[in-house]
């Protein structure tokens, strides 16, 4: 028997977005033999949103005030009757005709996403370069190749990730943190090619805000379940460094300066630190 499908749709001033998002998915999804229900959270719009989804037969949660894009969708997984929930932005960018071939790779995967075939966004100078960056850094400290972490289009079983709604910020960062809570706790997690159409309406993306929101995801969340992965790379590069500077002055000057003992202290002490943060991660894994 197939699983009951929640699609949930986070929208915010979309008005001339939203009716056409909810006409698509619905149209693809009748298409299959898949059950399902569509909920669209309003996260505090001031245009008519709300009043377009109210018409539009589907289940509609209002936010009475703007509280973000990561808010709404929590919201919304809180109220999904499905065990597979599909999410995507209302703002016509993400191409419903994706969802079908996400949803082939359940049971076997926990979470599906759809890799954007190209960055349409504002600021592409900025965007591109500081998303290679991060993507690089996620994959380096969660030792998958991601070739998209900020996808707002994703497919995911709804049991394991109510575990992690705590992880999940309110903000933009919220689908990177899904797919990161994912991979650093050992689910399968894969990506499928998916096209990225303009979206429609104003873009809400704060360029520094969001970016810097962005980095200190990828480095919250690894710390999170993962913390050597920061605490010792970081110990050996000043370990390193102070070994370098040790041997010079060694070889050089004939002596140990007090500066190169304090800096292979500094390497010792955040090993240890990383040993104390990885063994508080484990006990919380055992007690939970």
């Amino acid at each position: 028997m197939k699983p009951f499908i929640s699609v949930i749709i986070p929208a915010h001033n979309e008005v001339k977005a939203i009716g056409s998002v909810i006409k698509e998915v619905r149209q693809v999804l009748r298409s299959t033999s898949y059950s399902f229900e569509i909920i669209v959270v309003d996260d505090g719009s001031t245009d008519n949103t709300f009043a377009i989804t109210k018409t539009a037969k589907v289940k509609v949660i209002k936010h009475l005030f703007q509280r973000g894009a990561g808010a709404a969708r929590k919201t919304g997984l809180l109220q999904a009757k499905g065990e597979i929930v599909v999410m995507l932005d209302g703002d016509g960018s993400y191409d419903p005709t994706s969802i079908p071939k996400m949803l082939k790779f359940f049971p076997i995967y926990d979470q599906v996403n759809g890799a954007r075939s190209k960055e349409t966004g504002r600021y592409p100078l900025l965007r591109q370069p500081a998303k290679w960056f991060i993507r690089t850094l996620a994959s380096y400290l969660t030792g998958v190749k991601i070739p998209d972490l900020n996808t707002g289009l994703k497919a995911f079983k709804k049991a394991p990730m109510l575990k992690f709604l705590w992880a999940i910020p309110n903000g933009f960062s919220c689908v990177s943190t899904m797919t990161l809570t994912f991979l650093v706790n050992g689910y399968n997690v894969t990506w499928i090619p998916t096209v990225y159409r303009s979206r429609i309406g104003q873009s809400k993306f704060r360029p520094l805000q969001d970016t810097f929101s962005y980095l200190a995801t990828v480095i919250r969340i690894i710390m999170y379940f993962n913390p050597l992965k920061i605490f010792a790379p970081l110990a050996t590069i000043i370990f390193l460094f102070g070994l370098t500077t040790t041997i010079y002055h060694l070889t050089v000057r004939h002596l140990v300066k007090e500066s190169d003992v304090i800096i292979l202290m500094t390497a010792l002490f955040i090993l240890n630190l990383g040993l104390l943060a990885d063994l508080i991660v484990a006990q919380g894994r055992k007690s939970n």
